[in-house]
């Protein structure tokens, strides 16, 4: 018994549904299920019917929840499996080569680039960046959200 407890405290600060989580779960819905039964057997009120039935559908779909959740991780786990298997298969066949270059087909001719990384920038040419200069020297702001000067510049404006 100390084992069990011991497990569902420390379930509840892991991700996703434990065995012994589940087990709780469906324990103390189990015990209100008992407790509404006799409840409506001693007072005869529909209001525990209904919660009977509120409590039914919440525990179904808790664990129908879990259920889905364990189906999901099978198949991220079938997925990394498939992945590690083919990076595996690609690491010991050595006639399958891994290159970095695109095959662009026009009209007439093939042209092969190298793919670059998202961090390597162009450069521009000499007018281009003329006027992305002239562009940016437009705007008097800089693009702070506010600065010390723009705030004289109002307060000059009330003055």
């Amino acid at each position: 018994m100390a084992a069990f407890l011991t497990d569902l405290w420390n379930s509840v600060f892991t991700p996703g549904p434990s065995p012994s989580l589940l087990v709780a779960t469906n324990v103390s819905f189990a015990a209100l299920q008992l407790v509404l039964l006799v409840l409506l057997a001693l007072t005869y009120s529909i209001h525990f019917i209904v919660l009977s039935i509120l409590c039914a559908g919440l525990w179904w779909s808790i664990n129908w929840f879990a259920a889905e959740l364990e189906i999901a991780r099978k198949e991220e786990r079938e997925k990394e499996d498939k992945r590690l298997d083919q990076t595996r298969r690609q690491r010991q066949d050595p006639s399958v080569e891994d290159s970095d270059t695109e095959t662009e087909v026009s009209k007439d001719r093939t042209v092969a680039r190298e793919s670059r990384p998202a961090t390597q920038t162009t450069l521009l040419p000499g007018d281009a960046e003329a006027k992305l200069r002239k562009r940016r020297s437009l705007g008097s702001s800089t693009g702070d959200v506010s600065t010390d000067s723009d705030w004289d510049k109002v307060s000059e404006a009330d003055a």
